[in-house]
This record gives structure tokens, sequence and C-alpha cells, in this order.
């Protein structure tokens, strides 16, 4: 009986040896999987204008930079300002940048006088002078209540990218300004 089993035994490892051994040398069925490359990202869309050779949309490469958008507008012009602007700060999709000149036309000075007086015009009840958002230094900006540093340069990094401001609202589009902290500082500032 011992024999029996024994054999039994012997028979069932060979089949299982014999079943691994057609199952690896058996060739692959079917289609080997085809990865496809990773996808090319999205050019970058800006519009580039003021003190540029040739102001207009252009597409960048993606992570550009605000120095190539001006490289790609031909450069700036010999009059531009690019002391008020951070040519390292990164462009984002769909976003204006405006280069300042550093000359002031006759027509520049009538729409200053007509649209915003001289700074010292422009003062709170107290007497206390008005912070201009769109001309303020981080200093002063900060000097606004709720205004620390890290929001003072996202205000100077959004009018560098995004132009100036047209109205007191308009620093509400600056990521980290809420309507608090635009309570906050609505009577103290202009543009």
């Amino acid at each position: 009986m011992k024999g029996i089993w024994q054999i039994a035994f012997g028979v069932a490892c060979g089949l299982l040896a014999a079943g691994l051994i057609l199952m690896v040398a058996q060739q692959p069925r079917g289609q080997a999987i085809q990865l496809l490359p990773p996808p090319t990202p999205a050019p970058l869309i800006v519009h580039v204008a003021g003190a540029v050779v040739s102001p207009g949309v252009y597409h960048l490469p993606p992570d550009s930079r605000v120095q190539q958008a001006i490289d790609a507008a031909g450069g700036p012009m010999t009059d531009a300002d690019l002391q008020t602007i951070n040519l390292a700060a990164p462009v984002l999709d769909g976003s204006y940048l405006w280069v300042p000149s550093q000359i002031i036309t006759t027509s520049a000075i009538t729409v200053i006088a007509t649209v915003a007086p001289p700074k010292a015009a422009f003062t709170v009840s107290g007497g206390i002078p008005l912070v201009n958002i769109n001309t303020a230094s981080q200093e002063e900006l900060e000097s606004l209540p709720g205004i620390g540093p890290a929001l003072a340069k996202q205000i100077i990094a959004y009018r560098t990218v995004n132009g100036p401001f047209k109205v007191i609202e308009d620093i509400l589009d600056v990521p980290g300004i809420g309507p608090k902290t635009f309570e906050k500082i609505k009577a103290l500032i202009t543009v």
C-alpha cells in the first residue's frame, strides 16, 4: 500500500512539473501594451503691452518668466522702466503684462490730471494721505491694516503682471485679499 501512494505522489508531481514547463515555454498570447508618450503641456498665452517694441499676444513655453514675455514682444523700448517690474516673476496663462515707460507724455499728464490728482491731494478725513495701490512701495502697502510683507508683495506682483488697478475694488482680485481685508483698507487706498 505504501508503494501505491508513493507512485501516485510521483505521478502527481511529474504532471505538475510538466504543466509548469509547458506554461513557461509557451509563447505569450495577445498584444503587448503600448504606452503613449506624456502629453506636451500647452503654451502660455500672454498679452504684453506698454513700452515694448511689438505689443501683442504671445505664446510662451510653460514655466516662462516676465523677462521671456518681454523678449517675445521684441524686447523693451529704450524708455521702458524695468526697475518697477519683477522680471523673474512667473507668467500666468491669460495674463496681461504692462511694461511702464519712464517718459511721461503730455497726454499722459492730462490723463493723470483728470483721473488722479497728485498723491498729496488724496487724504482721509483725519488728514492721513491715502495709499495709491498702483504706485505704492512695499513699505507703503505694509502700512495698511491687515497687509503684511507677503500681501504687499502679492499686490506688487499682481499689478506688475496685470497692469494698474482701475478701481480700488480690483484689489480683491489679488490672491490673499478678501472682503474682510478690503473693509479694513478701503477708506485708506486710492488708484
